[in-house]
């Protein structure tokens, strides 16, 4: 009987054994308690989420090649880190960039990249971007109230109409008559005409402006204002236009008036350009040359800079200069310089 009882409590303690040894409790080297590979993976999503700036883009018109071009050059940099990038396309549509910067606002972009169809008008859109805590680069155009923008970087718009005003008097010591296709909305081009006006003042040249039209920027618009202006003023000396996109008009116009000796000039340094400056007897004085893909690839790393708390420059004016006949070569034409 009393083996009997002993086998009992030894059948008992062996149980407890085995019951306690598969409890295994959570405990010792990493390894030992790995999390579940899905556990793992949604960590390590949230860590790279995290470290994810979103850019945003906007300019005045994305069917300009200009813009099409700067915009490249900048997504090429923000995609180089790792970083994205979303487009809007205004198509110089104040209000529709105003909308379309309120979507990216609710889209989460960390920073954009604002080119204002309407310096002016753009205001409220700055506002609602510093409220919603994001960082605003300003390219190439000026807006009105700089001290929203985080940073500007853009070309001396000021000099380069100044040395298409210069190239002009050299061209013509006598002086003339001058008609203008500006537009007052986009700060750019009332720089370069104000640069183009001052160098013929300071050259005491004897040119007297007779006209002058807004054109909104645009090709249409220009050609008809030019049209216009040589019915009015045949024997016109030179057209100033605000960009290359205007001279084409007023190029396509003079060549509908036949009239050979006008003398245009243009402001970017676009193929378009640079392809009829390789024509013999065009009227294509020159282009003051900027360069949207040096511009573009300068304006992304101070986006990322200033994302990363890292030093920028708050102002940035990359360098203009002269392309004409003479030199047109050094620079290509089935591309920007």
């Amino acid at each position: 009987m009393l083996k009997k009882r002993m086998y009992m409590v030894l059948a008992l303690i062996l149980a407890c054994v085995f019951l306690f040894s598969g409890c295994k409790q959570n405990v010792g080297t990493p390894e030992d308690n790995a999390l579940p590979e899905e556990e793992q993976g949604t960590e390590d999503g949230d860590e790279e989420s995290e470290d994810t700036y979103v850019f945003g883009f906007t300019a005045i018109d994305m069917e300009n090649p200009y813009f099409i071009t700067l915009e490249a050059a900048i997504r090429e940099v923000i995609e180089e880190h790792d970083y994205q990038m979303i487009t809007k396309d205004p198509a110089s549509d104040p209000e529709l960039q105003a909308s379309q910067i309120q979507e990216m606002i609710r889209e989460g972009v960390d920073a954009v990249f604002v080119c204002p169809v309407d310096w002016e008008q753009i205001t409220p859109s700055l506002e609602a971007l510093k409220e919603a805590g994001v960082a605003i680069i300003n390219v190439d155009t000026q807006v009105k109230e700089m001290g929203y923008v985080d940073a500007y970087v853009g070309s001396d718009n000021y000099e380069a109409g100044y040395i298409c005003g210069q190239d002009l008097v050299e061209k013509c010591p006598d002086g003339g008559t001058v008609a203008i296709l500006e537009c007052p909305t986009q700060n750019s081009i009332n720089d370069r005409i104000t640069g183009f006006e001052e160098a013929l003042a300071d050259a005491d040249s004897g040119f007297v402006v007779v006209a002058r039209e807004d054109t909104n920027g645009e090709f249409e618009k220009a050609l008809e204002a030019s049209k216009q202006i040589f019915e009015e003023y045949p024997d016109v000396t030179a057209v100033m236009c605000g960009n290359d996109q205007l001279a084409v008009g007023a190029k396509t116009a003079a060549n509908l008036a036949e009239l050979n000796q006008v003398i245009i000039y243009g402001v970017d340094g676009s193929p378009d350009i640079k392809k009829e400056l390789k024509k013999a007897g065009n009227q294509i004085a020159g282009t003051a040359a900027q360069s949207p893909i040096n511009m573009g690839k300068t304006a992304a790393q101070t986006g990322i800079n200033i994302l990363e708390g890292k030093d920028y420059d708050t102002e940035i004016y990359e360098e203009v200069f002269m392309i004409d006949a003479e030199n047109v070569d050094m620079y290509g034409v089935d591309g920007w310089q």
